[in-house]
């Protein structure tokens, strides 16, 4: 029987269309030893994937045309020729979109189902949440009492962010484009202060909500938002780039020059990329897994239903329609 799966049809020329992606006949190729056949269960979109659709230099190599996209994967073992997995076991790896796939039993890792939902493998209790935990604490290092500014905070690493910032000691202001959002951040999350930046001066919204200016401030989408928190930013300011997601389609580069404004601040902008803490993960599995179990640190999904669903998923991480980690169930 034939298995589906998602290749990049074609380089994107600003924001994706669903002509950027192309559903693929394929059969599952034969079993090796030290392999294992998995059936795909959640599938994990996120922002970084944008840049992997050019063909640009960057931190990781570019999706190929007419090749399958791949990323975070939950998984089932159907079959196994490993002993270090049986069929039933549940995994989560970088895998292809796909229904269906064969991979070493080396490339993917075994879920404790009894720890957590085993989604939470591909959000808070994985990259996502360790993203927020290496991001905040080892760039950020917020204090008790600061002040903690948060872009995107209803997305899936900004709102870990606020609540390990909270957690932490810190005051949290958490920006995102909705009331309900906003609504969310404060009465489920713990936010202090919450921003809409699509009804509100971003200047003067940042005035009211950091009287005192801004300690760390967690950048996930740049644009006029991170403009107007640099201004405000107090000496000595730290501020991890996790991302950038408002020029990820855009075609040119605009914007102000960053150079003065740390100089005036004497403050630390510094980019990362989660894979840079790999030595590190156990430390923070655990960490966040007994934040969750403490009722310390709450987690919401966007789950679309279908493998059908997959690029109307990625699509929706530009329009800011999810809240927390945005996901597909494939089964």
């Amino acid at each position: 029987m034939s298995e589906q799966r998602i290749v990049l049809a074609a380089r994107p020329n600003g924001k994706p269309t669903g002509e950027t992606f192309r559903y693929e006949s394929f059969e599952l190729a034969e079993l090796k030893e030290g392999q294992v056949a998995l059936e795909s269960l959640y599938i994990s979109v996120d922002p970084y994937m944008r840049g992997r659709m050019n063909d640009a230099r960057s931190y990781s190599q570019p999706f190929e045309i007419d090749e399958p996209i791949h990323g975070g994967v939950v998984a089932r073992v159907i079959e196994s020729k490993s002993e270090a997995l049986k069929s039933g076991d549940v995994v989560v790896g970088m895998l292809d979109w796909a229904t269906k796939a064969v991979v070493d039993a080396k490339s993917v890792r075994k879920i404790d189902e009894q720890i957590a939902p085993i989604s939470t493998a591909l959000g808070v209790l994985g990259m996502t949440g360790m993203t927020a935990y290496f991001g905040l604490l080892d760039i950020g290092n917020p204090q008790s009492g600061e002040t903690v500014v948060v872009s995107a905070a209803a997305g899936a690493v900004g709102s870990i962010v606020g609540q390990i910032a909270k957690i932490k000691g810190a005051r949290v202001v958490g920006i995102a484009g909705s009331d309900e959002k906003l609504q969310h951040l404060k009465a489920d999350l713990g936010f202090d202060e919450v921003i809409n930046y699509k009804t509100e001066d971003i200047g003067e919204a940042l005035d009211r909500t950091c009287p005192n200016g801004i300690d760390v401030y967690f950048e996930n989408v740049g644009g006029e938002i991170g403009d107007a928190v640099l201004d405000r930013l107090n000496p000595f300011a730290r501020v991890p780039v996790c991302g950038a997601i408002s020029g990820y389609n855009a075609q040119q580069d605009i914007g102000p020059r960053v150079q003065s404004k740390l100089i005036i601040a004497r403050a630390r902008m510094q980019g990362f990329l989660v894979g840079d803490y790999g030595k590190r993960f156990k430390e923070a599995a655990e960490q966040l897994g007994q934040w969750v179990s403490e009722g310390k640190l709450q987690y919401e999904e966007t789950i679309f239903e279908g493998f059908d669903r997959v690029p109307d998923a990625f699509l929706g991480l530009f329009d800011g329609s999810n809240t927390g980690k945005l996901l597909v169930k494939v089964k």
